[in-house]
């Protein structure tokens, strides 16, 4: 069920694996013995490390904004998890143009395999791959993105696919290549997967002395010392150290969260200058969440001519003057008034009730209890904040089309503090669907299933 031609862009669907697939080696920093298995993922998760071997299973998901150090590999953080050597991993997933999945460890790193990528694609190969019902949503460079540190040069520019263009070498020179590719599953797999990490032998003793590489060896890595290559094997590539600095490019870049279209020109790149880069483009990519329209038209056209809008961000919070920003309601129909969390499909609001609110002064008299309706609406509310992430929707309006599953559980009075929490379900075409729950002091009070339809602004 491997489908070869997802990265090209002539697949329009997202897609993941078919199913679970491990692989149990070395991790190459800390020199564990570790079990991966990938696992098929639903639409618009994105890619996920899940670390089994810790209290609740905690998760990451993989994207640029929880980098945390590139010495040597591209560690993910969030809190106290990390995830280190993730690079060729999300490699392998987005040469073969996988959308969504899980890499499930019982420690802090993949396995190493042989320092390439070719274990992860037997994985790939024998899980299979298939499309989803949601939509690609490639992004297209529109303008240059550039960058310089120190001896790292890169640049993005449009171009109609994937297109890598390298040229590595050490600081003496040595060992100086240069290679291009346009990228595809076919590409990937022929020219990338198989290129070998390696180092200099002289970077030996200061990576050992700082902890890494502990699981290092010739059967993971290629060194070289002076005009000698210390291998196993003969080199797979005539090219083979440029070409595993594009595997490392194409790793890093995958953190955007999304598939790439244009050209990226790189000489003598790093994990440190591939992730810069990365951040470069994602900030391109938000720029037009900076002008979208929220869930229903602004009520101040000036701001809207501004662009003065919030980004939604990944594990971000917004305020209550960053919330008005991105819904039209006003007093007394704001049913928000904070962003506690966002993440993924998912996103967490915030409602204090008070007694002031006008609705207590007939709902009802003397036995103050905030309506059902209102709670509804306070959830299409977040749902509306929830779908600024998405950018076809820019621009647009959501209209009610249903509501279904609604439940009333428990009265919510003066003094309570709603949490709502909302999970996009289902998005196909302009028709769209959430989960929603409201929460006092982690009891469930009220929870709807919303049916909705996206339209144009007239």
């Amino acid at each position: 069920m491997l489908r070869r031609d997802g990265f090209n862009f002539a697949v329009l669907q997202q897609q993941t694996l078919n199913r679970p697939v491990s692989f149990a080696g070395i991790g190459l920093h800390s020199g564990n013995r570790v079990n991966m298995t990938f696992l098929p993922a639903p639409v618009n998760s994105g890619v996920r490390f899940r670390r089994v071997d810790l209290d609740g299973k905690p998760e990451i998901e993989a994207r640029v904004e929880h980098v945390v150090e590139t010495a040597r590999c591209t560690t993910l953080g969030k809190g106290n998890l990390r995830i280190h050597t993730v690079e060729h991993v999300l490699a392998t997933f987005a040469g073969y143009g996988i959308d969504n999945a899980i890499v499930e460890l019982d420690s802090s790193e993949p396995p190493i395999a042989d320092g390439s990528a070719r274990e992860y694609c037997r994985m790939v190969q024998s899980a299979g791959i298939v499309p989803q019902e949601e939509t690609r949503e490639p992004f297209a460079v529109s303008t240059p993105v550039e960058l310089e540190m120190g001896e790292t040069t890169m640049a993005v520019h449009p171009h109609e696919g994937f297109k890598i263009t390298c040229t590595s070498a050490d600081q003496q020179g040595r060992f100086t290549q240069f290679f291009s590719v346009e990228l595809n599953p076919k590409t990937w797999e022929r020219d990338i997967a198989h290129a070998r990490t390696f180092c200099f032998y002289e970077e030996i003793e200061f990576l050992i002395k700082n902890g890494l590489i502990k699981g290092g060896s010739l059967e993971n890595a290629v060194v070289i010392r002076e005009d000698a290559i210390l291998t196993t094997e003969p080199l797979r590539y005539t090219e083979e150290f440029v070409r595993h600095k594009m595997l490392d490019i194409i790793g890093d870049l995958s953190l955007t969260g999304r598939p790439l279209r244009g050209h990226v020109i790189a000489i003598k790149p790093n994990h440190a200058g591939n992730c810069e880069l990365a951040r470069r483009l994602d900030a391109q990519m938000r720029r037009p969440l900076v002008a979208a329209q929220s869930f229903t038209p602004p009520t101040n056209p000036s701001a809207a001519a501004k662009g003065d809008y919030p980004v939604v961000e990944e594990g971000g919070a917004l305020d209550i003057m960053q919330v008005l920003k991105l819904l039209p309601h006003r007093y007394p129909f704001i049913m928000v008034d904070r962003i506690t969390k966002i993440e993924g499909n998912k996103i967490t609001g915030l409602k204090n009730v008070t007694m002031n609110e006008p609705f207590f002064q007939g709902h009802f008299p003397g036995h103050p209890i905030m309506p059902g309706v209102l709670q509804l609406e306070a959830i299409a509310q977040v749902a509306g904040i929830l779908m600024m992430r998405r950018a076809e929707n820019y621009g647009k309006i959501a209209y009610f089309m249903s509501a279904e599953e609604v439940k009333w559980r428990k009265p919510v009075r003066p003094g309570d503090t709603l949490m709502i929490e909302v999970e996009i379900t289902r998005q196909r075409g302009a028709i769209g669907r959430a989960r929603g729950v409201c929460r006092v002091q982690d009891e469930v009070v009220s929870e709807a299933e919303v049916t909705f339809m996206l339209a144009d602004r007239t």
